[in-house]
């Protein structure tokens, strides 16, 4: 049987919408947070054994990579608390469930993240 639907082989042309973008970058987000604790949670364990090992703890995080690090960590705790916010306002019907708001929430969601992730890089260096 031979249909006549059209097939797109070429990944790179297919444009995924705004909306579709967030809620991928939401998920994402939401996996590397589910991972990053146990990282946080050693250098806290660290720092707080041994006034030497607060010393050597000090010395980690003001190295420029640790900086980058916690930095982009910060960026994705800002836009999956951001995101979240975006949902819940969308599910308790704040917003008009239609595509426009949605691309507006999203732009909105993006800008936000984007002012607090510059006020965290500050903030860290």
């Amino acid at each position: 049987m031979k249909t006549s639907r059209p097939i797109n082989l070429k990944l790179m042309t297919i444009r995924f919408p705004i909306t579709a973008i967030s809620s991928i970058l939401h998920r994402i987000s939401g996996i590397i947070i589910l991972f990053t604790p146990g990282i946080m949670l050693w250098i806290l364990h660290k720092s707080l054994s041994s006034p030497k090992n607060f010393k050597y703890t000090v010395s980690i995080i003001n190295n420029f990579y640790s900086k980058i690090f916690l930095w982009g960590i910060s960026i994705i705790l800002i836009y999956h608390l951001i995101s979240g916010i975006r949902h819940l306002v969308m599910d308790f019907g704040f917003l008009i469930k239609t595509f426009k708001s949605g691309v507006y929430s999203s732009y909105v969601a993006f800008i936000i993240t984007l002012i607090l992730s510059i006020l965290i890089g500050v903030f860290i260096w």
